[in-house]
């Protein structure tokens, strides 16, 4: 068995990136519950707090993109934030009503922003989530806070991933650099590396890079798919897990390959 339960999959994990934004508005309640009809058993989102310390499942720091509103989340109260509909239509949801209501559902959590930490340690804590978690972030920093507080609320093994850093060194492991940091990240907490599958036209993940992450014990989860070819890729490579926002293409690229009926609700 995984020591990290969040995963403990048997096989590939496709995770709905942002609910799986193809087809609902995206980290909208109906884009999350669509996924769960779908049989996926694993969420992405991410983390950003109000002024007032309010957590929010939403990706970008201002309302502008997708809202019916404007101005940075982290200035604003949540009595405002909360007025906001994405697309319009549909509300912010806190990213405590994600976790309550699937609680057999994992969510994979990204920081996006330094106010979020205090505030997603504290609803880890009261939902007793830990387990079904996995932490990531695009700023290093924040996962090293991160990483140095989770003592102070929890004794549970938390999964986390790789920071920008520990990506860079990865990719230099592969192609022959030394091992050292990435072994010791491992032995305290970090689990995964998360990644694009591309850099423009040339390929991030290649089968030397993810058979060094494996050498080392580390999964391979990789963002954002929506190409078929590019999951079928993916999928001859070894990954260990895909993010998408078309749920039915990666859906229909797994069952494909027998990874699908069985192994995931639906």
């Amino acid at each position: 068995m995984e020591p990290y339960e969040f995963l403990d999959h048997p096989g590939p994990i496709p995770f709905a990136h942002r609910g799986g934004a193809k087809g609902q508005p995206e980290n909208s309640m109906p884009a999350f519950q669509r996924a769960v009809d779908l049989g996926y058993r694993y969420l992405e989102t991410d983390v950003h707090a109000t002024a007032d310390g309010v957590l929010v499942a939403f990706h970008d720091r201002t309302l502008d993109r997708v809202t019916d509103q404007s101005g940075p989340i982290a200035r604003l109260p949540y009595s405002q934030v909360g007025k906001a509909r994405i697309d319009g239509t549909e509300p912010i949801p806190l990213l405590e009503d994600i976790l309550g209501s699937w609680p057999d559902v994992r969510v994979n959590i990204d920081i996006k922003d330094e106010p979020a930490l205090a505030p997603l340690l504290r609803t880890l804590h009261h939902t007793k989530a830990w387990r079904r978690v996995c932490i990531t972030s695009f700023a290093t920093r924040r996962l090293i806070q991160l990483r140095a507080r989770l003592p102070l609320y929890t004794t549970e093994p938390v999964c986390t991933s790789l920071g920008p850093r520990g990506v860079m060194a990865l990719r230099a492991r592969s192609a022959g650099g030394p091992a050292g940091k990435l072994v010791r990240l491992a032995a305290t907490g970090v689990a995964c590396a998360q990644v694009p599958y591309g850099l423009g036209p040339v390929p991030f993940v290649t089968d030397t890079f993810v058979q060094g992450a494996h050498d080392l014990g580390l999964k391979v989860h990789v963002w954002t798919v929506n190409r078929p070819a590019e999951m079928d890729r993916l999928l001859d490579l070894g990954v260990d897990g895909i993010f998408t926002d078309d749920l039915v293409a990666l859906r229909h690229a797994m069952a494909a390959r027998g990874l699908w009926d069985g192994l995931v609700r639906g």
